[in-house]
């Protein structure tokens, strides 16, 4: 799966990032607990430099505590990144957000100087409900589609905290397949630019695997399911997913299966740890390599190709050349 958009956007995106880094304290990136290294948008990393940024792992009511724990002991260690579980619905968590946000800037804070945070977030993280809920009035649209914030805004939250707002959307071309499809079964990406059932299948794949005491207990299966392709069939069939003749919808059971899994109807989980992620990374880097070594090749077999047809070409030029002498 192959998750892309459109250049210009990105450009503009980028460009934006830039401007308001260079009038920030810090950046406010918001995640989606579930998921949360394929949720980080990379362009940040590249373009923040040591402007520090808060992690606001959100949703974690829908994350699986363990494997999230793991990921904020990841980052502990890491050089201007701090990281915590958090929840737009969790008044106490909004109530601590002021003072993590004063604790990483401690030098400003007051009306003269406010803190200025970048809030940044790929779609459907819940970046637009944060700010809502921060600044008690509904100042960002919010909504289970993908990129419903458009442009950017500057926003006081008190006198000593301003937020500056930024598009949100992804990179040009996810490089690591394995994130596309968790962003896809996590409702990141636009459901106009996914398979249902492809999608389906994939997050089917990885709860058979890692999760499976969810899968039995959500759809009262029998016996523990082994096959991603039979056990859509059957949570079809519980759910009424049929078409005429009693055969299995498999779009329609598909959108059941991801309605639950983005919901959490299906019970909490996390869909990657930092060692997965870190083979993943290796064998992508090994699939450029490889590419690049053919693209590569082909320029070394195509230099030959290339020096034959000029020899033609001259011989055709110097026979040309030959024939107008005898005539003349």
């Amino acid at each position: 799966m192959s998750v892309q958009w459109f250049p210009g956007h990105m450009n503009k995106a980028r460009r934006e990032i830039e401007n308001v880094m260079t009038q920030v304290d810090l950046v406010i990136e918001v995640l989606d607990a579930r998921i949360p290294d394929s949720s980080q948008n990379p362009m940040l990393t590249t373009l923040r430099g040591d402007v520090p940024v808060l992690r606001l792992l959100n949703k974690k009511d829908l994350a699986d505590k363990d494997r999230m724990n793991r990921w904020l002991e990841h980052w502990r260690d890491a050089d201007q990144i701090t990281a915590y579980p958090f929840s737009t619905q969790d008044k106490a968590d909004l109530a601590k957000l002021s003072n993590w946000v004063q604790q990483l800037v401690p030098h400003r804070g007051s009306a003269e100087k406010p803190i200025r945070a970048m809030i940044a977030g790929i779609p459907n993280v819940g970046k637009s409900s944060l700010m809502n809920a921060l600044l008690g009035k509904r100042v960002a649209k919010v909504g289970n589609e993908p990129a419903v914030t458009k442009a950017q805004q500057k926003l006081r939250v008190n006198d000593g905290f301003q937020l500056l707002d930024t598009p949100g959307i992804l990179w040009p071309k996810i490089e690591n397949p394995d994130a596309s499809y968790r962003l896809a079964v996590t409702g990141a990406v636009r459901d106009t630019a996914i398979d249902y059932e492809d999608v389906a299948l994939m997050g089917l794949k990885f709860f058979i695997a890692d999760y499976n005491d969810a899968l039995v207990s959500r759809y009262k299966l029998k016996e523990a399911p082994v096959d991603a392709v039979e056990t859509l069939k059957v949570i079809g069939s519980k759910r009424g997913a049929l078409r005429a003749g009693g055969k299995i919808d498999m779009h329609k059971a598909a959108e059941v299966f991801l309605s639950d899994v983005r919901s959490g109807a299906i019970g909490p989980y996390v869909m990657e740890t930092p060692e997965m992620v870190a083979d993943e990374w290796v064998k992508v880097e090994q699939v450029k390599a490889e590419k690049e070594a053919a693209r590569q090749a082909r320029l070394a077999a195509a230099v030959p190709q290339r020096q034959q047809k000029q020899n033609v070409d001259y011989r055709q030029d110097q026979n040309k050349a030959s024939v107008s002498d005898e005539k003349e």
